[in-house]
């Protein structure tokens, strides 16, 4: 695992063996460990010779903890029981054995799109049918595939905050984008938008507002509804104080 820094194993009274991976608590290791587990979550569920990871209580595969005050990001896996390689050597039947299963691995993988894949299977477990899922450039989904007043609501959900000055330009909530976004909504449609930085939410309130296309549905910014459900990372958020921001506008 990429994050790393401390294993654990043990084997609980059935005779099963897990190893948890622990490492710092940071947005950029946890981000990491979320993408890579999930991409060998995919690859079990489709047979490969991998570990099984167990995902979190929230539905996650990367939990917090704190061990003698210091917090920490873990998650949890199978341990595969067997000979270990050490003392083995590189020998060519060995080497020949690993190639056979990194190309199924990366045959499997050229199907791999992170994060839909757990998608998917939450989608297929509640049965739900009236989703689609399009994986490309947003941009170019709403230019080339959504005709003019097709939409009820639009929601922008913590979009990156492109923290640094000098990428402030890469935000997706930009005047030319917006007004593209109003004009496929159908009168009376909505366009909610939410941010955990608070600079990115009086950018969004400001760019929004400077749209003919849209009114805001308050003055300022709007109170969360209920249909907008609280993330992991939302939800840690509150506990340490931070904000979160709804921008909620309607098409005149």
């Amino acid at each position: 695992m990429t994050f790393v820094a401390t294993a654990y194993r043990w084997a609980d009274r059935n005779g099963h063996h897990y190893v948890v991976y622990a490492g710092p608590d940071e947005a950029t290791a946890r981000r990491m460990a979320e993408a890579e587990v999930d991409w060998v979550a995919w690859l079990h569920r489709r047979g490969a010779p991998v570990v099984r990871p167990y995902p979190t209580r929230q539905g996650g595969w990367v939990a917090r903890a704190t061990s003698e005050g210091v917090e920490l990001s873990a998650c949890l896996m199978e341990r595969l029981r067997g000979d270990p390689m050490e003392g083995r050597g590189w020998t060519p039947p060995l080497i020949e054995d690993l190639g056979a299963v990194m190309g199924r691995l990366h045959a499997l993988t050229r199907d791999y799109v992170p994060g839909v894949g757990a998608l998917c299977k939450q989608i297929a477990e509640r049965g739900l049918s009236n989703l689609r899922i399009c994986q490309h450039d947003a941009v170019e989904v709403v230019r080339d595939m959504l005709p003019e007043g097709s939409l009820d609501g639009v929601h922008v959900f913590f979009p990156d905050p492109w923290h640094k000055a000098r990428h402030n330009k890469r935000r997706l909530i930009q005047p030319p984008f917006v007004a593209l976004l109003a004009s496929r909504l159908k009168p009376g449609g909505y366009f909610h938008c939410a941010t955990d930085w608070e600079e990115y939410a009086h950018q969004m309130l400001e760019v929004l507002s400077g749209e003919p296309m849209l009114v805001n549905s308050v003055d300022g910014f709007a109170p969360r509804p209920e249909y907008r459900p609280l993330t992991k990372f939302e939800n840690r958020g509150i506990r340490l104080g931070h904000g979160v921001w709804d921008v909620i506008f309607k098409k005149r």
